[in-house]
């Protein structure tokens, strides 16, 4: 492994990439069990794969931005430590696949030297911070949401409070009514609004996708700016006390205020304002507000040879920007996916002859922001040689997916393969969607929805279906999901499934009795509503008859083997280990940091370290009873009734502990709090080393 040490500037990242590099060494050696090792590495952005031995790498780049030596950064290290393929993701990432484990921190370390960071691009924290890719540039923002998606990234990038959250916690910035960062299904999604000249945010929570999809609340009409760290810090307070962690299934926000309510979520929240690391955030956006200066670059002389086939792309991918002068272009990238070679041409196109700016999309494409019009004939005949002009950005054949069987352990049946057989079907038969806007198609390999196929206009969602004593891979097909704006979406109908091979078919059916049945000017969705469910059910149940099935549907999409369902753990969130030594020693590591922050003034840092170690202490030894763990709430209301008597604190153990609720976060309070939990967890160790001396 090379030595990185010396080559990083910043000492926290370096002691969070030498931390990786201990931690590897410790699994290796068989001090740290595999489940825990799992939380560990999923936290620093390492994620396992179906393939064995080799790890997905995702690359956290918030809100898409990724300028020209970002992207050369990110081609060299794919290039030495994978195959040469970077995966856009549906979060604005980048991932790579099939690297060694052994050498991910000197791939961390390289990515750094770029500003490029791992941390907490998967596991149980605040996922990547998601925006509008036309955010900047929109002609119908009321401001620019850039820079408070990522003052939100900064704060809570390795903030104590979420890093060990019970799931993932996703956060959106939407720059207009148009929503078109899907506040609706996330955590925290934050619409722009101006109210009475004032700047700020419309808030949305607990929303979310997968198996049981759920359409967010409103929290409030209308926030200032200010605001927004604080109330992001509430909620992930409580949804880190309550929330659920041992039912992977049901520990996202959204089945926390199912359980509890909406109003007594709204409460537990106030009650945290005390507690807040800060009442007030101002967000400072000088470093946004830069004018764009071009006026220097040179106008390359290009010949257009097909002016018909310009004019199409212009019409289809070119996207005027509110700054005069200035368009962004979409690149249509199929599948999310594009090699180094291509990208690091892209990279010095955009630092050339562009503003050294790319914007990652929700739906994997590539947007190139602040190129000058009269530039346009020469980007296109350059995106042209990397196959980079094909026509169809955002639009119908722009179809979403996630990896699927390729790569993913959850992967139930091909979700790239169907994709290709679906698109191809759309470019030869249907081509005049190349340029609608208005009919989406995703597709997920599983219930997971990473392919986001449960808001779709049409979805597919990857299964498998019996036929007899043989299984082949199957298709959900679903329908009239959609946006609305303004934080309101549409969950899709599940309609029926279908043999995955049928996909085709089930899409033509659809158009072909869209086209003949719609009315002048009604959407897609009005359509389907006046239709209704059941109205195409019966136009596709002929496609889910399994009596008879061919050979060719025993074999998935881009296979050449018999279908064979195989599905492992899942990595989406971290798995928790109920070790009693290793949540100890947990507890100690969080004291040790709970101490080295108060060193450095950050008393709120400090008190919830403090705070973490208490419970996580707790949890030992409830633990060691077999007693239910699976919410902090939990093992607060039952540490008292099972070891009040064994362990004396002088106050209920509840008191003891909610005075973070009740305290502000001043170094007093740090001091004291920590020299109690210090003393708790001494006694908690002595209690556990004489009941295990006894057991024996």
């Amino acid at each position: 492994m090379q030595s990185f040490r010396s080559e990083i500037e910043n000492p926290i990242v370096e002691r969070d990439i030498i931390d990786l590099e201990k931690k590897i060494q410790q699994f290796y050696n068989g001090e740290i069990d595999e489940a825990r090792f799992r939380s560990l590495r999923l936290a620093r952005g390492v994620y396992g794969q179906r393939q064995f031995g080799v790890q997905m790498i995702r690359i956290k780049l918030p809100y898409g931005k990724v300028t020209s030596e970002q992207l050369h950064r990110i081609a060299n290290v794919s290039d030495e430590y994978s195959r040469g393929r970077l995966h856009i993701t549906t979060r604005q990432d980048i991932q790579i696949h099939h690297v060694s484990l052994d050498r991910t921190p000197e791939l961390w370390a390289e990515l750094e030297k770029d500003a490029i960071t791992l941390r907490e691009a998967c596991g149980n924290a605040v996922r990547n911070v998601t925006a509008s890719e036309t955010a900047g540039i929109d002609i119908n923002e009321p401001f620019d949401v850039s820079p408070y998606a990522h003052a939100v990234f900064e704060f809570f990038l390795r903030n104590p409070i979420c890093q060990e959250l019970g799931r993932k916690f996703k956060i959106s910035f939407s720059g207009t009514d148009e929503d078109t960062a899907l506040s609706f299904m996330h955590d925290l999604g934050f619409i722009a609004k101006i109210k009475d000249g004032v700047i700020g945010f419309k808030v949305m929570v607990a929303g979310g996708l997968g198996s049981q999809a759920r359409l967010a609340d409103t929290m409030f009409e209308f926030i200032e700016t200010d605001k927004i760290i604080p109330i992001t810090e509430a909620v992930l307070r409580v949804f880190d006390r309550y929330g659920e962690r041992s039912k992977r299934a049901k520990a996202r926000l959204k089945f926390l205020i199912k359980d509890i309510g909406f109003d007594t979520f709204i409460k537990l929240v106030e009650e945290e304002q005390k507690a807040l690391s800060v009442s007030s955030f101002p967000i400072d956006t000088s470093k946004f507000d830069n004018t764009i200066e071009l006026s220097n670059i040179e106008i390359p002389s290009v010949e257009i040879q097909d002016k018909n086939a310009f004019e199409l792309w212009k019409k289809a991918n070119v996207i005027k920007q509110k700054q005069d002068g200035f368009s962004a272009i979409g690149i249509k990238v199929h599948l999310g996916d594009f090699y180094t070679d291509k990208a690091r041409i892209l990279a010095d196109l955009i630092k050339k002859y562009a503003g050294n700016e790319i914007r990652l999309t929700l739906r994997q494409n590539i947007l190139i922001r602040h190129v000058k019009n009269e530039l346009l004939p020469f980007f296109f005949v350059e995106l042209q040689k990397l196959g980079f002009a094909t026509i169809g950005y955002n639009s119908t054949l722009d179809i979403t997916s996630c990896p699927g069987t390729d790569t993913c352990n959850l992967g139930i049946a091909s979700s790239t393969g169907i994709s290709v057989a679906l698109e191809n079907v759309l470019k030869s038969e249907y081509p005049h969607y190349a340029n609608n806007k208005n009919i989406t198609i995703k597709i997920s390999g599983c219930m997971n929805s990473c392919g986001q196929h449960t808001m779709a206009h049409i979805g597919f969602q990857g299964m498998s279906i019996k036929s007899g004593n043989l299984v082949a891979p199957a298709l959900q097909v679903l329908l009239g999901g959609s946006v609305l704006g303004n934080g309101a979406g549409r969950i899709a109908n599940k309609v029926l499934k279908i043999p995955s091979k049928r996909g085709p078919k089930a899409l033509r059916s659809i158009l072909n009795d869209y086209e003949a049945n719609v009315s002048v000017d009604e959407s897609f969705i009005n359509y389907y509503d006046r239709q209704g469910e059941r109205y195409f059910y019966n136009l596709l149940k002929p496609l889910a008859d399994t009596t008879n099935l061919e050979q060719s549907d025993f074999i998935d999409w881009g296979s050449e083997e018999a279908y064979e369902k195989a599905v492992g753990v899942g990595e989406c969130a971290g798995v928790v280990i109920d070790l009693i030594a290793t949540l100890l020693l947990e507890s100690e590591e969080k004291l040790e940091n709970a101490s080295e922050s108060l060193k450095l003034n950050q008393f709120s840092d400090s008190i919830y370290y403090t705070y973490s170690s208490i419970v996580n202490t707790a949890k030992a030894l409830l633990t060691s009873e077999g007693k239910k763990t699976n919410t902090h709430v939990g093992i607060i209301s039952q540490f008292d009734d099972f070891f009040g008597k064994e362990i004396d604190l002088g106050v209920p153990f509840s008191t003891f502990i909610y005075q973070i609720k009740n305290n502000e976060p001043t170094v007093e309070f740090a001091q004291k709090y920590l020299n109690e939990a210090q003393l708790f967890y001494k006694k908690v160790n002595e209690f556990r080393t004489k009941t295990v001396r006894n057991e024996n």
